[in-house]
This record gives structure tokens, C-alpha cells and sequence, in this order.
């Protein structure tokens, strides 16, 4: 999920490596929700191909149903972790972190737990330009989206809505959706700190099909 291969990433590389997972978001009743809002939005506009950066595990791009799906994510172990969760599911490319602006933009590109996770400045930076150029039409983000300090060390709360415009105005803020399980310090594998955000191109309109808790 981040650029160079020290803090962060070092972090998530070693945690897949070691058999981890993406965390609480993979799994349960957050991945079911986020799985749907996901396929909900392909079908209901329309989307033949979609640009997932930072697939991680692979557990909610094994539940993605899209004509055409490309992930990336700087770890290695992940993108072998994905291709085997999608194998035999249809067109699915994965690639490395470091080649994406090779890449032909897709017309949706996703951003699922990743932003949060992003705690050098560089990292962010470079992920957000990326981001924003992998898309012809929408991106789909799923983070927190405030300026906010956490006792974890890989995370990061960042209020992503400011950096858009200033890396390509052409991108709106198009909806914003609570994530129906939010955060509960009690019951940190269940809830979540973040939310839903579309971001649409000029001209574009989306239908959003957000399943209920």
C-alpha cells in the first residue's frame, strides 16, 4: 500500500508474509457490506472494469464481481495472495505497485482500508496522485476522512477530501455514506471508523445501491 520499501510498507509486507490478513475489515459482516456496496455499484452503472490499489489479502477482491478486474499493492505476497483468492473467477490482472502508471486508467478505481493505513507523508502523496489517475470515471473510497492521531502505529487518520482538488481538481466529491456499523471501541472487530466517499469526474452521474446493516 505505500511506495518505498521502509515504515509502512515494511510493515504490511512482513504482515503478509507471515500469513496475516488485511485486518477486521476482511472478514464478517464489514467485508459482506463493503463486498456489496461494491457490486451493487458495477451492476447498477454499468462498470466493465475496475482498478483496485491495495487488494491486500484478496478477500473482498474474491467477492468482486466486474467484467475485468486489475489489483496492485506493494506487497508482493499480497498480489499472490489475491490471484489465488480470484483464481478462476475471470479477467483478473495483478500488478506491482511500482509499474500502475503504465496502466490505462479503468473506468472505477477502488480505495478499500488503505488511505488510514498510509502514515508517510511521501507515501500518501504518491498513493493519491495515483489513485485519482487510475480512474476514467469514479473512484470508490472506503477510509476515515479526518485529521486525527491513533494508538496504532499503522495507522493514520487523514482528511483525504482536502488533497483532491489539489492534485486534480476535475474530481468532486460526489456522496458520502456512514458505513452502518460505526466504530465502537468494544467491538473493534465489528465497526468501523470509516465510510464511504464517491468521487465522480465532471459530467458523470452514479446510482449508489448501499445495502442495509
Amino acid at each position: 500500500m505505500l511506495d518505498d520499501i521502509s515504515g509502512s510498507a515494511t510493515y504490511w509486507q512482513t504482515r503478509y508474509r507471515t500469513g496475516g490478513t488485511s485486518g477486521a475489515g476482511s472478514a464478517g459482516r464489514l467485508l459482506s457490506w463493503k463486498a456489496a456496496v461494491i457490486n451493487g455499484f458495477v451492476a447498477a452503472n454499468g462498470i466493465g472494469d475496475l482498478f483496485d490499489l491495495g487488494c491486500g489479502d484478496g478477500a473482498l477482491a474474491a467477492r468482486i464481481t466486474v467484467a475485468r478486474y486489475r489489483g496492485t499493492d506493494v506487497a508482493a505476497d499480497a498480489l499472490a495472495r489475491t490471484a489465488a483468492a480470484r483464481d478462476g473467477i475471470g479477467n483478473t490482472r495483478l500488478i506491482a505497485w511500482d509499474t500502475i502508471e503504465q496502466e490505462q486508467p479503468a473506468e472505477l478505481a477502488l480505495s478499500f482500508d488503505v488511505i488510514f493505513h498510509l502514515v508517510e507523508d511521501c507515501a500518501y502523496e504518491l498513493y493519491m496522485r495515483r489513485l485519482l489517475a487510475a480512474a476514467r470515471r469514479f473512484v470508490l473510497i472506503y477510509a476515515s476522512n479526518v485529521d486525527r492521531a491513533w494508538p496504532a502505529p499503522h495507522v493514520r487518520h487523514r482528511r483525504f477530501s482536502d488533497a483532491v482538488p489539489a492534485i486534480d481538481p476535475t474530481w468532486r466529491v460526489a456522496a458520502h455514506v456512514p458505513n452502518p456499523y460505526p466504530y465502537d471501541q468494544n467491538r473493534p472487530d465489528t465497526t468501523s471508523f470509516a465510510d464511504l466517499y464517491l468521487l465522480a469526474r465532471p459530467g458523470e452521474s452514479a446510482t449508489l445501491v448501499i445495502p442495509a446493516g
